[in-house]
């Protein structure tokens, strides 16, 4: 579970410089959650629809991974796409969390080290033209990092859903989505509507596809 720290250093983005006030009641946490949303770049939320939506259009795969928080979100998510979009005959889209495998995780933590359990995972898995979605309020948890490496190294899309300056995963993502916050709460928040923005997105897309 992430916790968040109060910090006196500004934010990092040149877009949003302000110093957040303290949190001290509901009503203050969200209309500060309200104002991240409002800043976040739809233009990449697009962007990471479309790549899922090729992706499924040539029966590729999706896998999804994070931790804690993101863990629960990247299973969230799955979920989602897995069977959130299934609708009669129409060719299934297929999506997998690799922080669901329990055993798996567990087995190569204690035969290697934490930061193998998701490149391991994906080294059985991935193939060329797949997609690993990544997400990671931080940016740097080094199992995510490592996961994307492999990922890229087999021909993969890589895809982040990540916060505060986008952290070592920016640099190894084709699509990377940083959430204008240094509150791991608010961007915890904005990765699930963000989520959820995709799903209903590439629902939409395949029922259009139906009607056609």
């Amino acid at each position: 579970m992430c916790f968040w720290k109060p910090s006196n250093r500004l934010k990092r983005r040149a877009d949003i410089t302000v110093q957040a006030p303290p949190l001290t009641s509901p009503r203050e946490y969200l209309l500060q959650l309200q104002s991240v949303i409002d800043r976040l770049d739809t233009n990449v939320v697009d962007r990471l629809v479309e790549a899922i939506w090729s992706g499924y259009l040539r029966s590729r795969t999706v896998f999804l991974f994070g931790n804690g928080g993101s863990a629960a979100l990247a299973s969230h998510l799955a979920c989602d796409l897995g069977k959130g979009t299934i609708n009669g005959h129409r060719k299934r889209l297929r999506a997998v969390c690799l922080s669901d495998n329990v055993p798996m995780m567990t087995a190569w933590a204690n035969d290697l080290n934490y930061q193998e359990v998701y490149a391991e995972q994906l080294k059985n898995l991935i193939e060329p033209g797949d997609m690993a979605v990544a997400i990671s309020g931080s940016g740097n948890s080094m199992n995510v990092v490592r996961g994307l490496e492999v990922a890229r190294e087999a021909g993969a899309t890589t895809m982040v859903l990540t916060g505060y300056d986008g952290g070592r995963v920016k640099s190894i993502a084709d699509i990377c989505l940083i959430v204008p916050s240094d509150n791991m709460q608010h961007i915890e928040d904005a990765h699930l509507c963000v989520a959820h923005a995709i799903f209903t997105s590439i629902r939409h897309r395949m029922k259009q596809a139906d009607e056609h």
